[in-house]
């Protein structure tokens, strides 16, 4: 199974509690925060040889090292939290 079939649920259910809210600028700051980090920290770790993403699992654009579908973890973690901030 793919990086992209393995996140794409989790990605609907995310899209989905934050449609409920939208808070765009909260949500946009926070994923480019997650996004800056994850690019740099992952291509670090990768190019150190802590791991590695098999080629027959990704869908083959790379940002550095790191495959353009490591980028859906952190997409996830700012839709799921930026629904929940200020929720009473």
């Amino acid at each position: 199974m793919t990086y992209l079939l393995i996140s794409a649920p989790f990605l609907v259910v995310a899209a989905a509690l934050w449609a409920r809210v939208r808070p765009w600028k909260l949500t946009a700051a926070v994923a480019s925060i997650l996004f800056i980090l994850t690019i740099i920290f992952d291509n670090l770790m990768v190019w150190a040889g802590l791991y590695e993403f098999g080629h027959a699992t990704t869908v083959g654009l790379n940002l550095g090292r790191i495959p353009v579908e490591d980028l859906f973890y952190p997409l996830f973690t700012a839709l799921v939290v930026t629904s929940f901030w200020g929720r009473k």
